[in-house]
């Protein structure tokens, strides 16, 4: 229930209209159609800006799993803007508290609070609406990136105008509005189902898990596991037979000296605390806990 949450947790619908609407322009396609022009603009729209997201404001912002340099770093930014996610900054400052307090309460979107709230229902409030600069001191410091921050609505604006060109009005409700809702739900995945559907490789205080499907929606983002085990690495599919495209771009643009000290697992990580599914499991009693405390205080189920 709603008023069961404190007021910036609660759904700010006025706030909330514009994402809610966005979700309706494809239904424009019934007056432009769908060639396959703006079908193969969606396709690749939607893999490139998810490669932004998971390189850029995840591995690179978040966790500094590699070095760029300057201009490469902005261009990172840049990418990430144009998938309609707030700015680096934001969504950089916001993970790094989702690692620091990973299915706890203060956890930004944890699962354990219910599947609408990790996967949209965090962001439609307004408690993480600003942007907490103090997780993010090392990349704060640069203005280009405050000013991408700040003015987030470049990025897709550009986008938008560039897939109008390209196929016209279908290209911009199909290329441009379909591709970014579903860039926006495959990234809300690993929020949501990637703590919730999958195995458990590794023995973490969290409840993440792996997912080959989540993995292929999201270019290597589904091996959440691997990725909780050890946050430090730009490779998140450990094993050869884990599909893991953004490590793969990282690593061709290492060859041609553009990524720097691409991180990756020891052999000593990978068989550190292994498990699968154990009772012990310390991330599954932690969550089995939190969820104990959360009924007990008559929490929302749903979370928003």
């Amino acid at each position: 229930m709603q008023r069961d949450l404190p007021p910036d947790e609660r759904l700010n619908v006025r706030t909330s209209i514009p994402f809610l609407a966005f979700h309706l322009i494809p239904l424009a396609a019934i007056w432009t159609g769908v060639p396959v022009e703006a079908v193969v603009l969606a396709v690749v729209s939607y893999f490139v800006r998810m490669f932004f997201i998971t390189a850029g404001y995840h591995r690179y912002f978040a966790h500094r799993a590699y070095r760029l340099p300057r201009w490469a770093q902005a261009v990172m930014a840049f990418g990430g803007t144009t998938a309609l996610q707030k700015g680096p900054l934001w969504w950089a400052a916001h993970h790094r508290d989702h690692h620091r307090f990973s299915d706890t309460e203060q956890d930004v979107h944890s699962p354990i609070r219910g599947f609408w709230w990790s996967h949209v229902g965090w962001i439609l409030c307004d408690r993480f609406s600003a942007t907490e600069e103090s997780r993010i001191k090392d990349f704060a410091k640069y203005p280009e990136l405050r000013w991408l921050n700040r003015n987030d609505w470049v990025g897709p604006a550009s986008l938008a105008v560039v897939s109008f060109l390209v196929a016209g009005w279908a290209g911009l409700v199909i290329g441009f509005g379909a591709s970014t809702i579903a860039v926006w739900h495959g990234t809300f995945l690993v929020n949501s189902l990637a703590h919730v559907v999958g195995r458990r490789r590794y023995a973490t205080s969290d409840t993440s898990r792996n997912s080959l499907v989540i993995a292929l929606l999201t270019n290597g983002e589904g091996w959440h596991n691997n990725h909780h085990h050890y946050q430090a690495s730009a490779r998140q599919g450990f094993r050869w037979w884990e599909w893991d495209p953004t490590y793969y771009v990282l690593w061709s643009l290492s060859k041609v000296g553009i990524v720097r000290d691409l991180k990756q697992p020891t052999p000593a990580i990978l068989e550190k605390d292994l498990v699968r599914d154990l009772p012990g499991d310390p991330g599954l009693r932690a969550a089995a806990a939190l969820r104990r405390a959360l009924r007990s205080r008559s929490r929302s189920p749903i979370g928003v």
